[in-house]
């Protein structure tokens, strides 16, 4: 029954926005995160990626978390010379995060997954309905 793959690929992209909600609240925690040590990077902004592909046991495509890339953008300086991880200048690499950015990430991405449980409770109610006809 259609109304049965429809709960199975919603729950796909549940899963699929749960992951990148994990991965974007990794980076708002390591927003500050600035390396210990002079030489050392500070955290990189990691990217979340999906991929779909078919599955023949429901004959429908569906959606989950692909590879988690790495942002390769330049890290920000900041002048602080008493700091650990300051270089001779006094410049700490600061991690390439941006939270305006991971914010309206976060938004979207719990925007796409109440389509998602949308649409599993749509199908569920229509279930339910189905067999409450059918009862009768």
């Amino acid at each position: 029954m259609d109304l049965i793959k429809s709960l199975f690929v919603a729950a796909s992209g549940l899963k699929a926005q749960n992951g990148r909600m994990r991965v974007i609240a990794e980076n708002i925690a390591n927003a500050d995160s600035t390396a210990k040590t002079p030489d050392g990077e500070p955290y990189r902004r990691r990217i979340p990626t999906f991929q779909s592909h078919f599955s023949k046991e429901l004959n429908a495509e569906v959606v989950e978390l692909g590879k988690i890339a790495e942002d390769k953008s330049p890290f920000e300086e900041r002048y602080q010379p008493g700091h650990p991880a300051a270089n001779e200048q006094g410049y700490v690499l600061e991690p390439n995060v941006n939270t305006l950015i991971e914010t309206a990430d976060m938004r979207e991405a719990q925007r796409s997954y109440e389509a998602n449980l949308n649409v599993i409770e749509s199908s569920r109610r229509m279930l339910q309905r189905t067999i409450d006809i059918l009862r009768g």
